[in-house]
């Protein structure tokens, strides 16, 4: 069984170096992620009505355009975006997570979170690492609920939309992310 235990975490830790290696290196430019910032944002409104609406009453907007995970037993992800508010960029964020358990594939996706109430937002602000899970009640906005979706209905302090996701692995979720104000050039 031991060996097992140390040929499936040899397996695992060759799989995702091996998928590291082919996704695009992080560290961009304020500028690029400006860009691509920007650019999903435009995306997710032109396909999303819901988003659209929670966009006119949210105190900020938190966009990751791509966020890339590799998993096999052991899993990792990672990806840079940008805060909005008022319609610019005050600030720049990375989101991380690791996760274990029955999982194997990678695959590319961005998200962003709008944070509808000043005290989700000033959680933000004031934690060294937003972690997803702890702290604002956050909740994902799948294809059923924004159908129904009216902004008079808002109960929660940050609610999330996925987009763009390629690639091989089972389910998306952000519980146990990591959020952290970085620096780029």
């Amino acid at each position: 069984m031991y060996r097992l235990n140390r040929y499936a975490l040899f397996l695992s830790l060759f799989v995702i170096m091996s998928a590291c290696c082919t996704v695009p290196v992080f560290g961009a430019t304020a500028s690029e992620i400006d860009h691509e910032v920007y650019k999903a944002l435009h995306n997710l409104y032109s396909t999303s009505p819901a988003a659209v609406k929670l966009s006119r009453v949210a105190k900020g907007i938190l966009v990751f355009p791509k966020v890339y995970k590799a998993a096999f037993i052991v899993g990792a992800k990672y990806g840079e975006g940008a805060l909005i508010e008022n319609g610019r960029i005050t600030g720049y964020y990375s989101t991380a997570g690791a996760s274990y358990g029955l999982q194997a594939g990678a695959q590319s996706f961005g998200y962003a979170m709008f944070f509808i109430t000043k005290k989700a937002l000033d959680y933000l602000y004031k934690s060294s690492g937003f972690e997803v899970g702890v702290g604002p009640s956050v909740v994902v906005v799948d294809k059923g609920m924004a159908r129904s979706f009216t902004t008079t209905t808002l109960t929660q302090d940050v609610y999330v939309f996925f987009f763009d996701q390629k690639g091989l692995m089972a389910g998306l979720g952000i519980k146990g992310t990591k959020i952290t104000r970085i620096n780029p050039d």
